[in-house]
């Protein structure tokens, strides 16, 4: 994806939809240590928004929470999953804020998640 903004709507909405993708993805490839499934599909993650920028790349905001308040990486995960989406082609600034409501609960965790940690 070039830095060249979009020139219409529909194209627009097309990159914000590419870019929310790839972060998606990014977001994907990190894990908590002590849990060997990724933040994504743990339920972590509660909310993406994606603003483009003049210059063709977006910013990132994202609403993450921790399976518990006094998770032992409660520093770390953040700046992980911000770092992981810096990384994403097009990314301009990633902001992260740590959320503790509404708290974490199992039923947030995907279906792949819940098989692999054998949580049914």
């Amino acid at each position: 994806m070039s830095n060249i903004p979009p020139t219409s709507p529909e194209a627009l909405a097309e990159a914000v939809s590419v870019f929310g993708t790839r972060v998606v993805e990014q977001l994907k490839t990190v894990y908590d240590p002590e849990i060997p499934v990724n933040i994504f599909d743990l339920g972590l993650i509660y909310k993406v928004d994606i603003a483009p920028k003049d210059n063709g790349t977006f910013d990132a905001t994202i609403d993450m929470t921790l399976t518990t308040p006094n998770c032992p990486m409660a520093e770390q995960l953040p700046e992980m999953a911000r770092s992981a989406v810096l990384d994403t082609e097009g990314a301009n600034e990633v902001t992260v804020n740590l959320i503790w409501d509404p708290p974490w609960e199992r039923s947030r965790m995907s279906d792949e998640a819940r098989m692999q940690l054998n949580m049914f």
